[in-house]
């Protein structure tokens, strides 16, 4: 018999390894920002009718369309950790929470109700493909008067928060580096801002 082929040549590794590593923070991922990519952490925040931030979460997953489900468990769970036992009944999200699978389980195994888009807000018309079916469902119940009266709390509710966060409180980036720290300081960041929610409900009857 003929043996195939020569001797197994051993790896020989680069000098230079492939690819970038952030050596200040490994734990962190590259973002999509406005208008360019950023070393960070993708950060999360449930909150309800009021503004007032029930859930704080930080991924290294830079989409959203994974974070429904997770983030709704993790506000259920802190509901209950203060005694509270009443849960959503509806849930509402930009068009990048869009996930059919987390849809079916926020809806069977919570009973809530999902309102999400299934077309960004800059988009002129619908997603290619995304046709029929639960898209033109979504669709239909977001253009009821219902529908567009619970979307609408979104934008009164949850884009206050980022944006006072980021233009008010000129918070922008992260101070600290590794994922556990910036859990940390991102959650006390969304709780300071229901102190100070609190302090200005408490001073508002005085004022007045």
């Amino acid at each position: 018999k003929r043996k195939l082929g020569g001797p197994t040549k051993p790896y020989t590794p680069p000098d230079i390894p492939a690819g970038e590593a952030n050596l200040t923070d490994p734990d962190s991922r590259r973002m999509k920002g406005n208008r360019r990519y950023l070393q960070g952490y993708n950060a999360q925040a449930v909150v309800n009718e009021q503004g007032i931030v029930i859930a704080a979460e930080i991924t290294t997953n830079p989409t959203d369309w994974s974070q429904l489900g997770p983030m709704l468990v993790t506000a259920m769970d802190e509901l209950r950790q203060v005694g509270v036992t009443d849960e959503p009944t509806v849930v509402v999200a930009d068009a990048q929470y869009w996930n059919e699978q987390h849809i079916d389980h926020v809806v069977a195994e919570h009973g809530c109700q999902v309102l999400i888009p299934p077309d960004g807000g800059k988009r002129q018309g619908e997603r290619p493909g995304w046709t029929g079916g639960r898209y033109a469902f979504m669709r239909r119940v977001l253009a009821s008067d219902v529908g567009k009266q619970l979307y609408c709390k979104r934008q009164l509710s949850i884009e206050p928060v980022f944006g006072h966060a980021k233009h008010n409180r000129k918070i922008y980036r992260f101070n600290y580096r590794g994922r556990s720290l910036v859990r940390t300081e991102w959650r006390l960041a969304m709780l300071t801002h229901n102190l100070t929610k609190l302090h200005r409900h408490q001073i508002a009857p005085a004022a007045g």
